[in-house]
């Protein structure tokens, strides 16, 4: 009986080990989010709406 009780302890306590420890090991960390960069397009786009509607309103009053 004495046997019993102690293979259930053992038991037990690897069982807690294995549920606490165990998932970390397979645990990996998520890369980090890559900074945001600017290459200059969105402006350059915008700059060449806005020259296009002065065309288009200049093109508008001159006819």
């Amino acid at each position: 009986m004495e046997l019993m009780r102690v293979s259930f302890v053992f038991a037990a306590i690897f069982a807690l080990f294995a549920a606490l420890v165990l998932p970390a090991i397979n645990a990996q960390s998520q890369a980090p989010a890559p900074a945001p960069t600017s290459d200059g397009v969105a402006i350059d786009q915008g700059i060449a709406y806005v020259l296009m509607f002065a065309a288009l309103i200049l093109t508008y009053l001159i006819h």
